[in-house]
Order: structure tokens, then C-alpha cells, then sequence
């Protein structure tokens, strides 16, 4: 296991996760010791002990004209986690309150990378009665590799169905072939209609990503667009429906 990618995901920056894992190695060190370990400036490292220090996951004492640094115990890191846990979800009635007064407005939520596009799929998951899609399922597919099909098999647990207008390709047609098992009626379109999005509309949100180069998405919530977008969806997919007689 990567140990330095672990500590970055659960907060800490680069040189925050160096020097962290360098203190736990060393022991009580001083700032010299440890910043020939991460082949980082004393002063750098002198800063970024400290950082660590005020997230109580390094502990400072004096002997003579030394500081020493040492390392708290990595189950700290799992106390501290679930101590703020625990204070977030006593707050989170109150948080909920404000959040949907804030939502009785428009919003937009801008998100970049592969994770950014799991979490708004994970909000999809916890709120969607039925879904109406577009997409590209092949740069999909591509993009998202095994997390896609935990998906389908998460919201097809859940009962959610899902009407999906696909560009024909050959996993175009087989996804509109099994269909009925995982809640999907699908719909194709002539392959002249180049595109490497995919949009998704549920509730009173739409989301849009684009599935090459920048790999974004943009996520509006409004009562109105959605309304209108899954006008717009309809049509096409009525279009389709009679062209396909």
C-alpha cells in the first residue's frame, strides 16, 4: 500500500505526507534530521512541522537548545477522523436546514477529474426516482472502467430506472439488448451525431461531463431547466421511438 497516497487522500499535502511518514521512521528527531530525510530546506520543514503540529498529528519538546519533532500515533489519525465525524453529524440537521434554503435558488457546481464525476454519480444514487440519460457509452465505459458497472449494479438495487439515449456503436446495441434486467430502455442514435458527453437528469438537477481531454463535469440544480431538459429529452426520445417503427 502507498502509504504517502493514503495520508494525501485522508488531508494532507505532499510534503505534509513526506514529512509525517519521515517523523514516524525517525522517532523524536530534530528539523536537521528530518528535512536530510525528505531531502526538503530546514526551513520548509521547520513550516510544515509546524502545520502538522496545530492538526495535533506531531508532538514538539525541548532538550537544551534542540526542538525534537515526533510523530503521534497513526491511530490518532483514525480518533481525530471520527471525533469530527461525530460533530458533523450532530450538526447535520442544522447544515441540512441552511443547505436547502440555499437550494430554493439556482446552483451551479463545477467538478474536474474521474473522482469529481464519482461523487456527483454517488448523488444520483441517494436521490434519484428515475433517471433520463444521454451518452456516449463507449468513452464512458473507457473512462470510468470497473466503476461503471458497480454502478448500474447500485442503482439497479435500488429500483431505479433509467431511459438512456445512446450513439450507436457496438456496446450501444448491447446495452440496449439487456436492457430489461437492469431497469434500461434505451434508444440509439445514427453514429453521424459525434459526441463524448454524457448528460444526466434527475429530480431538479442536470449534469453534463465531458468525457475527453479535460474529463469535467458541470452540475446545475434549478426546478426550471431540469424541467425544460427533460422536455427536450422527451421529444427526441419520442422522435426515435416512431422513427424506430
Amino acid at each position: 500500500m502507498n502509504l504517502e497516497k493514503v495520508l494525501k487522500q485522508y488531508g494532507l499535502n505532499e510534503r505534509q505526507a513526506r514529512i509525517y511518514l519521515a517523523c514516524l521512521e525517525l522517532g523524536s528527531s530534530s528539523a536537521q534530521k528530518i528535512s536530510k530525510k525528505v531531502d526538503l530546506a530546514r526551513s520548509s520543514c521547520y513550516e510544515i512541522l509546524e502545520q502538522l503540529k496545530k492538526q495535533n498529528l506531531i508532538t514538539a519538546f525541548q532538550k537544551k537548545t534542540v526542538r525534537y519533532f515526533s510523530a503521534e500515533d497513526p491511530r490518532h489519525l483514525i480518533m481525530q477522523t471520527k471525533e469530527k465525524m461525530a460533530i458533523l453529524e450532530q450538526a447535520l440537521p442544522q447544515l441540512q436546514a441552511v443547505y436547502k434554503t440555499s437550494t430554493t435558488q439556482p446552483t451551479v457546481r463545477f467538478y474536474q477529474g474521474q473522482e469529481g464525476m464519482k461523487l456527483i454519480l454517488q448523488e444520483v444514487l441517494r436521490e434519484a426516482k428515475e433517471i433520463y440519460a444521454f451518452n456516449s457509452v463507449d468513452d464512458l465505459l473507457s473512462l470510468l472502467g470497473e466503476y461503471w458497472p458497480r454502478f448500474v449494479a447500485q442503482r439497479v438495487r435500488k429500483k431505479i430506472p433509467v431511459k438512456v439515449i445512446l450513439r450507436d456503436s457496438t456496446q450501444a446495441r448491447e446495452r440496449q439488448r439487456s436492457g430489461m434486467p437492469e431497469l434500461r430502455e434505451v434508444r440509439i442514435i445514427p453514429v453521424m451525431y459525434d459526441h463524448h458527453g454524457f448528460l444526466l437528469i434527475w429530480n431538479k438537477k442536470i449534469a453534463m461531463f465531458s468525457l475527453q481531454h479535460d474529463y469535467m463535469a458541470l452540475l446545475i440544480e434549478s426546478e426550471e431547466l431540469a424541467r425544460m431538459q427533460k422536455i427536450m429529452f422527451e421529444v427526441i426520445w419520442d422522435l426515435l421511438g416512431k422513427n424506430s417503427n
